[in-house]
């Protein structure tokens, strides 16, 4: 017996230019970075960071604190026309 497997399709690709139309980065334009189809999330460049704490990996060296990208819901964004 064959298997379906479930393919999600985004409205988005990665490389568009998208407008935020809910949350706290509302009305903000930006560029696709990654879009995760299972999730049906995408990364936007310069939006939605998040601060990230490492740790120490070595006793040499110091832990960090890094500031990354967090991946949103395709359905909060609209594709933005080019103009």
């Amino acid at each position: 017996m064959k298997i379906k497997k479930d393919r999600k399709k985004v409205h988005v690709k990665s490389g568009q230019i998208v407008k935020i139309i809910s949350g706290n980065s509302k009305g903000k334009i930006g560029k696709i970075i990654k879009v995760l189809p299972k999730k049906n999330k995408i990364i936007i460049e310069n939006l939605n960071i998040r601060t990230k704490h490492l740790k120490a990996k070595n006793n040499n060296s110091s832990g960090q604190i890094v500031k990354i990208e967090q991946a949103i819901d395709s359905s909060k964004v609209k594709l933005q026309k080019n103009k």
